[in-house]
């Protein structure tokens, strides 16, 4: 765990530190578009934050190969290469369209041929998993044509949902961190070492993230554009990828009995991966709502539009941070209950808490408009909207009473007090209210 830990805040280290210069590298190269209609910020924003994250990949892999029991994963397997090397391809092609915008079609081609590059070196699903009957073994164009669907479809899933501050970055880590947990007890508890090269990817896609959030939080000052977004979908693909396609469950039948109990013992988080619905259950949702919309409007299926699920919740009166925190809370529910489930299926007590949290998570959207009333002791430990401004309030009373005497004292005399001259041309008026009122002391 503590090389895992290792790679982790070196990943999440690198990330942040070469954020800053990143920026100011695509501010430098033009890679800051005009707003746009779809979009939610108000000012021309640098993209091309998948650089930092991509290098930050780069030396995960690098320290993780330097360490004593994170190399056996080198050594005895070719899955990192496959990865740096799909990952690579796929991070080329979503820089060139942060700074060009290229068609929509050739980048769905670049993320087959990134897939098929990970295939070629070894990355790939040999066998499914189904409750009842147990291994199905495939054959290799139908293990090649699932290893590429399950790349497309994760990719484009996180890049549709990259349309507010933080918002794919914090869900992958949260999806990543979950898959990190299941990924890690199937290699501990069970000694099975398949588990490991996922257990690595999880581990360095965490650090990824967290490294380039404080950087994209909002108001964001850089966002990490489709070099990112498709970066970060196919390294969590990748993890999906290993762990269930080659994780045999003849080696977990060793613990639970028989080949079947081993295969229901995992379904919970082995059948959802494969679609994958559970860990990036809400960029998957969003990704099949979008194609439906747009296929049913006679649209192309990657037209831009403001019909998202972060949109909706923007648009129902939520704020740009409550909205996020909302998208955070239904991915870790959806991500850690499953994760919760798979270790015991049995437990009453998981279901009764799934539902209690999806119960609190509807009572968040339906409050679009609340602002909870923090106690006085947290007030330091909140956000500033959520303060309780006592000072500012406690101003604007005795202004409102010294404007109330005024106008007393001016109905008593019968005279009105000279006004300052405000904004040439309009009258001491300003664009955005009545013009002050201002006692001339003289």
């Amino acid at each position: 765990m503590r090389e895992y830990l290792l790679t982790l805040c070196i990943t999440a280290a690198v990330t942040y530190l070469l954020t800053g210069p990143v920026r100011k590298f695509a501010i430098v190269a033009g890679a800051m578009p005009e707003i746009r209609a779809r979009d939610v910020h108000r000012e021309p924003t640098p993209r091309l934050g998948g650089i930092a994250m991509f290098f930050g990949l780069c030396a995960g892999l690098l320290v993780a190969d330097h360490l004593t029991n994170l190399n056996e994963v080198f050594t005895k397997s070719n899955e990192p290469r496959a990865l740096l090397s799909g990952a690579a391809l796929i991070w080329l092609i979503g820089v060139l369209d942060d700074k060009f915008e290229i068609d929509a079609l050739i980048k769905l081609g670049g993320q087959m041929i990134a897939a098929g590059v990970m295939v070629v070196q070894g990355l790939t699903i040999l066998w499914l998993p189904i409750p009842g009957v147990g291994n199905v073994a495939l054959t290799q164009w139908q293990g090649t044509l699932l290893t590429v669907a399950l790349v497309v479809i994760t990719i484009n899933a996180v890049n549709f949902v990259d349309g507010l501050d933080g918002l794919a970055a914090g869900m992958v880590c949260i999806a990543a961190g979950a898959f990190f947990l299941y990924a890690y007890r199937i290699w501990t508890s069970y000694g099975i070492e398949a588990a490991a090269p996922a257990t690595l990817f999880a581990a360095i896609l965490m650090g990824m993230c967290l490294g380039f959030l404080p950087h994209n939080m909002h108001p964001a000052r850089i966002f990490m554009g489709d070099s990112g977004s498709m970066l970060i979908g196919l390294v969590l693909a990748a993890g999906a990828i290993s762990i269930t396609g080659q994780l045999d469950p003849d080696a977990l039948a060793l613990f639970t009995g028989s080949e079947k109990a081993a295969v229901h013992q995992t379904v919970p988080v082995y059948i959802p991966l494969l679609l994958p619905l559970t860990i990036i259950a809400v960029p998957a949702a969003d990704l099949v709502l979008a194609i439906v919309r747009r296929t049913w409007r006679g649209q192309s299926p990657f037209a831009a539009d403001r019909g998202h699920l972060h949109h909706r919740l923007l648009e129902i009166g939520h704020s740009h941070s409550r909205a996020v925190l909302i998208m955070y809370f239904w991915s870790a529910l959806i991500a850690f209950g499953a994760l919760a489930y798979s270790v015991n299926s049995a437990s009453m007590w998981i279901v009764l808490g799934v539902v209690f949290l999806s119960a609190v998570g509807l009572v968040l959207l339906l409050l679009p408009r609340f602002t909870p009333r923090v106690p006085l002791w947290a007030q330091q430990f909140v956000p500033p909207r959520y303060r309780r401004r006592r000072r500012a309030a406690e101003a604007a009373e005795a202004a409102v009473a010294l404007e109330a005497g005024e106008a007393q004292e001016d109905r008593e005399t019968g005279e009105r007090a000279p006004v300052a001259a405000g904004i040439a041309g309009v009258n001491g008026a300003t664009a955005i209210g009545p013009r002050s009122r201002f006692v001339d002391r003289r």
